[in-house]
């Protein structure tokens, strides 16, 4: 700064002026101006507060002149404690001011740190939403699926007991035909009137409910020997499974089983119970049917 070299060729003219006449040495106040107005320039005061680095060096050079001129008086010293106040004033204004910008540098910080994660936190609730709703949709969809297959299977119950018993039980849905109906004593060959009984089944299982397994369980009284109605129930579960297939029933939903003589639903001591025992029921279930 044009106002530093000033001062400082007034220093050397000093400086020089006091080599050539050893009695006119400079009060200690003046050297003490002369160090603090140094270090201030060279410090924050001459990067960040110019103003008061000039009033300083004003009063340092009013203080220079009047030693120039008068040497070590009263009035030299009086000027140079007013130009190393000037100095020290300077000085700790431009560090006031550099602590103020740090201050302000790291408020800045924290803000652009707070908004980053006030963001990141919006993104992450933004995302839970989303995940919530498609939750939400998800369940609303398993239940609209829930209560429309219990729709179905409703529909078909009641298409299905003009003509055969149905109930519901743990495996499902439960359709039961008489052995009487659908087959001849002894026999696993479908009568024609069964054929179209069992058509009406296939219909309603197909048009109402596509989805579901199906099991045709087959079962005899405990007449004749355990062997011969443990064949005898899987040849007629077997018949009904394949002419349900050739219907429209699809294939792999259906799968037949014989259960011979057990699991009886009535006394096989009477013509009436042995009746009831010779079966045939058609369970239709989510999962793998048990007898």
């Amino acid at each position: 700064m044009s106002t530093i070299r000033t001062s400082g060729l007034l220093i050397l003219l000093t400086t020089a002026g006091a080599v050539g006449c050893a009695e006119a040495m400079p009060p200690a106040d003046l050297v003490t101006a002369r160090t603090d107005y140094s270090r201030a320039g060279q410090g924050n005061a001459g990067k960040l507060d110019p103003a008061d680095l000039h009033t300083a060096d004003v009063a340092l050079s009013l203080a220079e002149q009047s030693f120039t001129k008068d040497g070590d008086t009263q009035g030299t010293r009086d000027l140079a404690y007013v130009a190393d106040r000037r100095a020290q004033i300077a000085e700790a204004r431009g560090d006031s001011m550099l602590a103020a910008q740090q201050q302000q540098q790291t408020v800045a910080q924290m803000n652009d740190a707070e908004r980053a994660q006030l963001a990141a936190t919006s993104g992450q609730l933004g995302r839970a939403n989303m995940q919530l709703q498609l939750q939400g949709q998800t369940l609303a969809t398993e239940e609209q699926r829930r209560q429309d297959a219990e729709k179905r299977a409703a529909k078909a119950a009641a298409d299905l007991a003009a003509f055969a018993s149905v109930k519901q039980d743990p495996r499902g849905m439960v359709i039961t035909l008489s052995g009487a109906v659908l087959f001849v004593t002894n026999k696993s060959d479908l009568l024609p009137g069964a054929q179209a009984k069992l058509g009406q089944v296939a219909d309603a299982l197909g048009s109402q409910d596509t989805e579901s397994k199906i099991v045709v369980n087959g079962y005899t009284d405990s007449q004749g020997t355990a062997a011969y109605n443990q064949d005898l129930s899987q040849r007629r579960a077997q018949a009904v499974r394949d002419y349900l297939v050739t219907k429209g029933i699809a294939s792999d939903r259906i799968t037949a089983v014989g259960y011979g003589l057990n699991n009886p639903i009535a006394d096989n001591a009477t013509p009436e119970g042995r009746a009831n025992n010779r079966r045939v029921e058609i369970v239709m279930s989510q999962g793998a049917p048990k007898p």
